[in-house]
């Protein structure tokens, strides 16, 4: 026993001496070398705007602003301004789902069922066995994004109970609790469990439960609730190779998956909340400690690249809400959250009481991740990288490869409709009313010798159909937005009619939400 003891403690003395080398190696980021960190984001990913907070044991120590609110203002962004976090509004889903599970108001391995008689799934086991740990695990089945064209593009006009009973129609694409592919409508039901355990929206619960508690006073559970939006930061999207201004918000229907609006100030009270685990303010707490554990615990497995991993990342998963895995040693918890023209993130790294909130107003990604992966690395003492132009190297990378594939299915319908001898079907066989059981009606028209496609439930839909091959045709949207041109790809009966079409993606950058390849319409007219 005295051998054993003798190299327990030789190990923890090598531990010590390796902690207190490693300590002494660290050099935390500067406030300056933020400021020039993000400066250098914005002019590299064309961003307008981007706020950033950074809470250490227990202290907000970074929290700014830099650029516009709006390219149409010019106003400052400022620890004040207003972003839509989307998906990091899961979190405050699951927290609110925490307090009820503390209350005993509900466990989180409660059937669904039983609070929602009407849910159903396609497969009626699944149905039966779903739980609400399942509709926060993103392990349900269905494939990534599935029916998120219910919600997205904005201004859908979907109803919850709509989105609910459209569950049953969509199709898995593998099997129940097998694999991760991230879903957005089964958010919802969690929200919707929340109301009528409540007896409160979701909004109000939200509200009532988490913000007041906490004093985060400046930040809204939709957008509709928004009381001043003069320092609101504008959404934008590069159309063309120009950033502007879009008009777009997420609907009422999703603020359970996406819909808070919040800003610095309060983002970094959430952070501490959830760095003291779950407790704030004097000896209060908004959730126990095993409600966070729970939350904290891996549910569905995530795979990790082989490739350019400088973080030594072996495991990742999904918690409830969060996403979790290891960085150098240390459990990371964090997600991302995006909207047409605006993207969020937020990143905990508990062990060292490392908070950094990153939002910005325009959708690329590569923007946050340069500026929270820069500051992570520098507290987990880590070579200094320059993390904006490798991620902006990787990302041109892929644009332009991407380009040219695009721009080769343009040039090959340009070519068809120059080329007077090509085939071409008669446009007028296409015309009609199209049906899908989760989506709705689409009509198909033809006038000023173009076919036209238009979505009945969602107007920005709405776009023109050019002859590229057989019985495909591409399918170019009005809203040059969306970024999410696609194909429809018509079946013909016996008489040579189509009898209905699918949908696929043109782009491979195209937001996973368009879900394109889940519609199966059907000719009723």
């Amino acid at each position: 026993m005295g051998t054993i003891m003798k190299k327990y403690l030789c190990a923890v003395t090598l531990v010590a001496l390796f902690s207190t080398a490693h300590a002494a190696e660290v050099q935390p980021i500067t406030p300056d070398e933020i400021d020039t960190l993000v400066q250098k984001s914005i002019k590299a990913f064309k961003v307008p705007g981007i706020a950033v907070a950074v809470v250490k044991d227990d202290k907000v120590i970074y929290a700014k602003g830099f650029g516009v609110r709006s390219l149409n203002t010019h106003q400052k962004v400022d620890d004040h301004t207003l972003f839509g976090i989307a998906s990091n509004s899961k979190a405050f889903t699951t927290a609110a789902l925490a307090i009820l599970v503390d209350e005993k108001k509900i466990s989180w391995d409660d059937r669904v069922t039983d609070i929602i008689p009407e849910f159903k799934m396609y497969n009626p086991y699944v149905t039966g066995e779903f739980t609400i740990r399942d509709l926060l695990t993103h392990r349900s089945g269905l494939g990534l994004g599935a029916g998120d064209l219910m919600l997205w593009p904005e201004d859908n006009d979907m109803t919850r109970s709509e989105i609910i009973h459209n569950l049953r129609f969509l199709k898995p694409t593998s099997s129940f609790r097998s694999r991760f592919d991230y879903d957005n409508n089964l958010y919802i039901v969690a929200g919707e469990v929340i109301a009528r355990v409540s007896g409160m929206s979701w909004e109000e619960f939200i509200q009532k439960r988490i913000f007041e508690p906490l004093g985060m006073n400046e930040s809204y559970p939709s957008v509709r609730r928004v009381k001043d939006r003069s320092d609101m930061a504008d959404p934008h999207v590069e159309i063309d190779g120009k950033v502007q201004v879009v008009d777009a918000q997420i609907g009422e229907v999703s603020n359970a998956a996406g819909g808070i609006s919040s800003n610095l100030n309060d983002m970094t009270k959430w952070v501490r909340l959830q760095l003291n685990g779950g407790s704030y303010g004097t000896n209060q707490h908004l959730f126990t400690p095993a409600s966070q554990h729970e939350m904290w615990s891996p549910q569905t497995i995530l795979p990790v690249g082989s490739d350019n991993n400088p973080y030594n990342t072996h495991f990742a998963s999904y918690g409830l809400g969060w996403g979790l895995s290891d960085v150098k040693g240390y459990k990371q918890v964090s997600h991302t959250g995006g909207l047409t023209g605006m993207v969020t993130q937020v990143t905990l790294i508990p062990e060292l009481r490392l908070g950094i909130v990153v939002l910005t107003n325009q959708q690329v990604g590569a923007a946050f991740t340069s500026i929270t992966n820069t500051i992570k690395d520098s507290y987990l003492g880590m070579p200094n990288v320059d993390r904006v132009d490798e991620y902006s190297k990787s990302l041109n990378d892929r644009i332009d490869d991407d380009d040219k594939a695009v721009k080769a299915v343009w040039a090959t319908v340009e070519a068809n409709q120059k080329d007077a001898t090509s085939y071409k079907p008669d446009p007028a066989l296409f015309t009609g009313r199209y049906h899908d059981a989760w989506f709705g009606d689409v009509d198909i028209s033809y006038k000023d010798g173009r076919l036209n496609f238009r979505s009945r439930h969602s107007p920005r839909l709405n776009g023109d159909l050019y002859f590229y091959k057989g019985t495909t045709y591409a399918l170019k949207w009005h809203d040059r937005y969306m970024q999410a041109d696609a194909y429809a790809i018509f079946s013909l009966g016996t008489d040579g009619r189509p009898t209905g079409f699918t949908m696929q993606k043109i782009s491979d950058l195209t937001d996973f939400s368009y879900d394109f390849q889940d519609l199966d319409l059907k000719r009723i007219d």
